[in-house]
């Protein structure tokens, strides 16, 4: 989690773009504003679990979960 920075891109493990890195809170990624999705969703803030993070390449954090997955995946706040 040290490794993971902010504005940093958050992909799946199939390479989908899932988020971009607003900050690293505890033990969880949380995710800009901007990737909040439409409806309901548009507006908060959503969260990854760091067990979801599979490895850190460059500017990317890679998931061991897809990214259709891994969306299904976050916690909102």
């Amino acid at each position: 989690m040290q490794d993971i920075k902010e504005h940093m891109e958050v992909i799946g493990a199939d390479g989908v773009h899932v988020g971009t890195v607003d900050r690293v809170d505890g033990n969880r990624i949380k995710l800009t504003k901007k990737d909040s999705g439409e409806g309901s969703h548009k507006g908060h803030h959503h969260f990854i679990d760091k067990g979801l993070v599979a490895d850190v390449e460059g500017d990317k954090v890679r998931l061991s979960a897809v990214g259709a997955v891994a969306v299904t995946m976050e916690e909102e706040k």
